[in-house]
């Protein structure tokens, strides 16, 4: 399997972040998993996005040093292998890590060797690291500083390297159209990126995204709400990072409707399956497509699906076509 929308803080183990607090020295509001588990993960009747995004607060506070950044990685990056991934791209923004002292450059450095060392330990799994740029109001300097980290350690780690950025964060606060110059900027550096949008705001967010010259999409599940600009995402062939578990719990569409991902797949949509938030969300990438399943996916859309993940990825030809051969051998067992 391939999770292409995976954020660091919001995946975390419980039983990792205990470890991790201890080596921060923060008081956690519980000591076992089970414990825990109400201040990580978000509810299934969630207000909104916003009250979603309460929840990384505790995992970030225990994300504070080089350690526990490094453990941190590596850690999340054994329990994806263990869930039989194959290919992961992991996202955060190093911005948020920086209470303690570390500079955003010591920050990716930190998560950089986590995954580095993890690709050691469990070859089966290969990851690459996203940079998120985060929506504000008050801190483009540090948002123009991971995009030029992102191209200073672009293609610079063997193991794990940081492979695009990201713009993530309050969508319907701070407008996606508002962050021209930011990407003006990741594309005079030559940094290819994604970008959140149509998630907590609607089809104009899809819009200035492109407009800024996006690869991808993070969620874009609203695009369903402007014919026309769904028959550009076709045309274009511009993928779409879906977390199904995620977008219903944020209320990214009406309760009332049934979620897209088989609709848009059958349309000729490039679709991708993700689980944006593991621990937030409750979720896993097998119990995403266990849910397509029973939405009535078959075995052709399922490898169809795993097919966009490889080419939607943040990846080298070469290192596309192995994943292309694990996938081919996997469905002719």
């Amino acid at each position: 399997m391939i999770d292409l929308h995976l954020h660091l803080d919001g995946s975390l183990p419980p039983a990792l972040l205990i470890k991790l607090a201890e080596e921060e020295g923060i008081v956690l509001p519980g000591r076992t998993e089970e414990e825990l588990m109400p201040f990580l993960t978000a509810p299934r009747d969630c207000q909104d996005l916003n009250e979603y995004l309460e929840k990384f607060s505790l995992p970030v506070s225990c994300m504070q040093s080089a350690a526990t950044l490094t453990e941190a990685a590596r850690g999340l990056a054994h329990e994806l292998a263990d869930q039989g991934l194959i290919y992961a791209e992991i996202r955060f923004a190093p911005q948020l890590h920086q209470q303690k002292g570390l500079t955003q450059k010591q920050v990716i450095e930190a998560v950089l060797n986590g995954l580095g060392k993890a690709g050691k330990e469990v070859p089966s799994l290969k990851t690459n690291l996203i940079l998120c740029c985060m929506r504000g109001a008050d801190n483009e300097k540090a948002n123009r500083e991971t995009i030029r980290l992102a191209a200073e350690f672009f293609n610079d780690h063997v193991c794990a390297k940081v492979c695009a950025v990201d713009l993530a964060g309050a969508e319907a606060l701070f407008p996606t159209r508002s962050f021209s110059d930011l990407f003006a900027f990741a594309r005079e550096l030559d940094v290819p990126f994604t970008i959140h949008a149509g998630e907590a705001a609607g089809a104009e967010s899809i819009e200035a995204a492109l407009s800024f010259g996006a690869r991808r999409l993070g969620h874009g599940v609203r695009v369903i709400e402007r014919p026309e600009l769904l028959e550009e995402i076709i045309e274009k062939q511009i993928p779409l990072e879906l977390c199904m578990t995620s977008n219903l719990q944020t209320k990214a569409l009406p309760q009332s409707t049934d979620y897209p991902l088989l609709y848009l797949l059958r349309r000729g949509a490039v679709v991708t399956v993700n689980t944006d938030n593991m621990t937030v969300s409750g979720t896993t990438i097998a119990h995403e497509y266990a849910a397509l399943r029973a939405m009535g996916m078959t075995a052709q859309e399922e490898k169809l699906l795993l097919k966009h993940g490889v080419e939607a990825a943040f990846l080298p030809e070469m290192e596309k076509e192995r994943l292309r051969e694990t996938i081919e051998k996997l469905f002719s067992a």
